[in-house]
């Protein structure tokens, strides 16, 4: 049971829609400014997208940099900590596109359109 309660831990970390979408942006670009982090997640909202980082702050995985000038300069980057994650979250989204793959092996690359018509 007390190894369940560790995973439980890491899933508090990257449960969420965006979480893992955030990170794997700062993995990808590197340090980002608030704008780029919107524009390179178009779907996700200003609310929703302060939330989920500040919740990453908190657990140092990702650092917040804020820089004294007008107007103001917010940078965010994946902490030395939080880049232990990388090996987990490459692993994870290489599984979902070979879960994707093997979806549409099995139904067809329609099977989305198909599954909302029912």
């Amino acid at each position: 049971m007390d190894t369940y309660c560790k995973f439980e831990t890491s899933l508090d970390i990257l449960v969420g829609k965006w979480k893992p979408v955030i990170l794997l942006r700062l993995f990808e670009d590197g340090t980002m400014r608030f704008s780029e982090l919107q524009k390179a997640i178009p779907d996700i909202t200003k609310k929703m997208l302060t939330q989920q980082l500040r919740e990453l702050e908190y657990h140092d995985i990702v650092h917040r940099e804020v820089y004294q000038q007008v107007p103001p300069k917010v940078e965010y980057s994946i902490t030395e900590y939080g880049r232990g994650m990388h090996t987990v979250l490459k692993a994870m989204n290489d599984w979902g596109v070979a879960h994707i793959e093997h979806l549409n092996e099995l139904y067809g690359e329609n099977r989305l359109e198909e599954k909302s018509s029912r």
